[in-house]
């Protein structure tokens, strides 16, 4: 159940000592694998140490740049448009280019950058690995390498092992939009009927979200189909919704830069059996996986809990390739919950669980909901879904 009454948003943004903690941590990994600094290059690296937020980066034109030293403030090498942007954050060294030029994009600025400071071990470190990308020009990153010297090394999987790990603030940010998403799930049967699209649907619940006091709607995706649907990830579409039709919405919402991620089911008019049952077994699924979701634990720990339960129910199989996932400033962060993934539960850390199954050839159920590791165990942050396929009268 969505609770009732006004609920007060959490203060927006961070104070300046959680940005201080952060980079201190992070120096103490950068000392553990010997790296004299780190360049960031993406939206979330750059804010998790920065607090610069913005919807600039919408525009693919400009590299931008944050330098994580071995000891003291990180240093930002951005293009002149966002000078006054970051001089609104705790970051004091900003030094800046005339972008766009494509000739040298901030380049000879980093590399001179890097060469002022001191080099112990002649290791610089970027996010190279998997689920991270280099937000520059390949040419630019060739440019760069032949800068720079030394060694370039691999930290993607150091930084995301700290930002795995979520503070109380964070976790905060990630309760209000579940909540505000949560109470626009609730107001779907009030507006969604038999003939409406499934874009007609999904555009009242975006308006609706952004009412409620969503920052953005920007991951909103649905499905639908006979007893069931095909694709998660495709819609919504302009396919009318017809009696005996399930309609799944999933959204992934922000508030103050932070996401939520989970969706809902319906059947219209009615639903069959089967369709019942596998609702049925991808909600208890989660309960399994809830269940098994403490520290000490670990994700795969997590997958086979929710497998095991879709299999006693006649799963066919599953086409997402993971059972859930990490979540924060993205929509998915690391780590995944596979059988081989792995990873420790820690206490902070913000997971979706996400069963589904093919039940029928061309029919699939996927359910997902939102928790958070706390000492003692899990703990929902999202509303939990209704046990039983909700029914939207025709």
């Amino acid at each position: 159940m969505v609770p009732n009454g006004p609920v007060t948003p959490p203060e927006r943004g961070f104070p300046e000592s959680e940005f201080e903690e952060r980079v201190v941590r992070f120096q103490r990994r950068m000392a553990q694998v010997r790296c004299d600094a780190v360049i960031l290059t993406t939206e979330a690296e750059i804010r998790y140490f920065s607090g610069f937020l913005t919807q600039f980066w919408q525009s693919p034109t400009r590299p931008w740049f944050l330098v994580v030293p071995v000891a003291g403030k990180p240093i930002s090498v951005i293009p002149e448009i966002g000078e006054s942007g970051m001089a609104g954050t705790w970051i004091d060294d900003i030094r800046t280019w005339p972008s766009p030029c494509p000739e040298d994009d901030g380049i000879s600025l980093l590399a001179a950058t890097l060469e002022a400071l001191p080099r112990r071990h002649g290791r610089t470190g970027m996010c190279l690995g998997p689920e991270s990308m280099l937000r520059m020009p390949a040419h630019a990153f060739s440019q760069l390498q032949d800068r720079i010297g030394g060694e370039l090394v691999d930290v993607a999987g150091v930084l995301q092992r700290q930002r795995m790990v979520k503070s109380p603030r964070e976790i905060e940010k990630i309760r209000f939009i579940c909540r505000l998403a949560g109470e626009a799930f609730a107001n779907v049967p009030g507006h969604a009927r038999v003939g409406q699209t499934e874009r007609e649907i999904c555009r009242a619940m975006q308006h609706d979200l952004l009412g409620l006091g969503a920052d953005s709607c920007s991951y909103l995706v649905a499905g639908s189909g006979p007893g069931g649907y095909d694709s998660i990830i495709m819609g919504p579409s302009d396919r009318r919704i017809d009696p005996g039709d399930v309609l799944i919405i999933d959204t992934g919402s922000t508030w103050d830069g932070y996401f939520c991620d989970f969706d809902r089911n319906w059947a219209f008019g009615a639903a069959d059996s089967a369709t019942r049952d596998a609702y049925r077994v991808v909600w208890q699924a989660t309960g399994a996986g809830f269940a098994s979701a403490r520290p000490g634990s670990t994700t795969s720990d997590i997958w086979h809990a929710m497998q095991a339960v879709m299999a006693a129910g006649g799963s066919l199989g599953n086409e997402v390739g993971r059972l859930g996932h990490g979540l924060g400033m993205e929509l998915t962060e690391p780590p995944s919950n596979t059988p081989d993934d792995g990873t420790v539960l820690e206490a902070g850390m913000v997971l979706t669980l996400e069963p589904g199954m093919v039940f029928a050839p061309g029919r699939e159920m996927v359910h997902e909901e939102n928790i958070v590791i706390t000492a003692d165990g899990a703990e929902w942050l999202t509303p939990r879904a209704a046990e039983e396929l909700p029914v939207i009268a025709g």
